[in-house]
């Protein structure tokens, strides 16, 4: 049986600025058709001095486009984006978490799930006459962390995995 793409749950911090724990997560996709994780790997071919084919691994550069997203003052997102796109703002400011989630089986009442910092920079903002839109990218940065999720009323509480020895 393969998944259906609803079985994998993007959400994102709306507390700019602040940590995952105490997060109020946005759950992202109600007006998308498609929203995927472009993972850029970062390999580097090269020859050595005998003559041999090589490549570097130097990881990945994930990245994804939150595109369309319709300007709606209820979401608990909206306010940020709006403030990261009118007021130009950089660095810090569009600093959140994302919680990646992979409902395996929906009878489960704990699921795989990763937590990850990243910056948000929307696109562009405007649109056509089915409303305000403020696409937005998001930029993996790092201090990836695997656990799990347990969904209660669609709000997720993140427990971190423990680590082996």
């Amino acid at each position: 049986m393969k998944l259906e793409r609803k079985a994998l749950a993007h959400y994102l911090n709306s507390e700019f600025g602040g940590t995952a724990s105490g997060a109020s997560w946005f759950l992202l996709g109600a007006d998308m058709e498609e929203l995927s994780v472009e993972l850029n790997p970062d390999m580097e071919p090269f020859k050595n001095i005998l003559g041999q084919s090589r490549v570097r691994d130097n990881g990945y550069e994930p990245q994804t486009t939150a595109d369309p997203y319709y300007a709606n003052p209820e979401d608990s997102i909206y306010e940020p984006i709006r403030d990261i796109a009118m007021e130009r703002k950089t660095g810090d400011a569009c600093k959140t978490q994302i919680l990646e989630v992979i409902i395996e089986d929906t009878k489960a009442t704990s699921h795989p799930a990763y937590i990850e910092d990243v910056i948000v920079k929307p696109t562009s903002y405007g649109g056509d006459t089915t409303g305000i839109t403020i696409p937005f990218d998001i930029y993996f940065c790092g201090n990836r962390k695997k656990g799990t999720v347990k969904l209660e009323a669609g709000v997720p509480t993140f427990t971190e995995a423990s680590a082996t020895v």
